[in-house]
């Protein structure tokens, strides 16, 4: 991928299935970090206020398609990025969390030098919060949705729950890279891909992901398919640890929120407000959502903003 090419694909075909509220964002572009092209988002005027969101593993810039033109309403800008691998960024030859917070502090650096809202969901939650953490002169706010560290016993290693690198595992590990060399993500129809992402998101409405992989699959002549790299699966971030965020976050100067949803799914971490509650920073706020899931920002969208709008308060100017 050359980043001399169009900018990123945001529109979307009129005859495909839309959803309420959902807006594709109002600009895109390159941002090369490693020599690899990140495709970045921008929703809101190019003068307003940044808000600098990261999305979860396994999603998309996209599926802020409804939550950010709520904030940007309130006038505020959003700008997000599909993580390598992910979207229509560059895949890479290999993955891991140090590659992802290099390429947030890229697209940070190609938005401005003052101090911003930092946001993240899930994964990008916790990626928000150790950037955080490393650049306290460059975030204002921060505001972690359902991404926040537990005492949980999540993966060290990439691709695996384990606490050590054992030979098997790691041949195992060598073993799906080999067979993934010439892999291609499965096909489908639009309606077949909805239904496959339903078993890892089953409060989300059906009609939400028809919409969902419309913006991150592509049409391929033998039908759709998600463009995640398919050496990606679900697994570890490694090397990382979730303690090692929560031993971070009581040193944060900065106002922080945090969103846990209650309600447990498959792709969720099971951070319950105990887990957390000791460790926010001085003036840090939790909110806790009873019947919600995992995807905050998505299965109650105005909910979530409205908390997000209120805890940031009026955008500066």
């Amino acid at each position: 991928m050359s980043t001399t090419l169009a900018a990123p694909p945001i529109d979307r075909p009129a005859d495909l299935p839309g959803f309420p509220g959902a807006r594709r964002p109002d600009r895109s572009r390159w941002v090369t970090t490693s020599g690899v092209a990140i495709a970045t988002y921008e929703w809101g005027p190019q003068d307003a206020p940044p808000i600098l969101a990261a999305h979860g593993g396994f999603d998309f810039a996209g599926t802020f398609d409804v939550f950010a033109p709520m904030l940007v309403e309130a006038g505020w800008r959003v700008v997000a990025w599909d993580a390598r691998g992910h979207g229509d960024s560059e895949h890479a030859v290999l993955y891991n969390w140090g590659a992802d917070l290099r390429d947030a502090l890229a697209v940070l650096d190609s938005v401005g030098e003052e101090p911003m809202v930092f946001l993240g969901h899930s994964k990008g939650g916790g990626l928000m919060l150790e950037l955080a953490d490393a650049l306290p002169h460059r975030v204002s706010h921060l505001v972690n949705l359902d991404g926040l560290p537990s005492k949980n016993n999540w993966p060290d290693v990439s691709d695996h729950e384990r606490t050590r690198m054992l030979h098997d595992e790691l041949s195992g590990w060598l073993d799906h890279r080999r067979r993934c060399a010439t892999a291609v993500r499965r096909a489908g129809t639009l309606e077949e891909l909805a239904e496959r992402r339903a078993r890892m998101n089953p409060r989300l409405s059906i009609e939400w992901l028809r919409y969902l992989v419309t913006v991150g699959a592509r049409h391929d002549e033998d039908g759709w398919r998600w463009k995640i790299d398919p050496t990606l699966r679900l697994g570890g971030f490694g090397p990382w640890r979730p303690e090692w965020s929560m031993e971070r976050m009581p040193g944060l100067s900065v106002p922080v929120l945090g969103v846990l949803g209650l309600e447990v799914e498959v792709m969720g971490w099971g951070t319950r407000p105990a887990d957390v509650e000791p460790y926010l920073p001085p003036g840090g706020r939790l909110e806790a959502l009873d019947g919600v899931g995992h995807f905050v920002h998505i299965e109650q969208p105005r909910l979530v903003a409205d908390l997000v709008l209120e805890f940031l308060g009026s955008p500066p100017r």
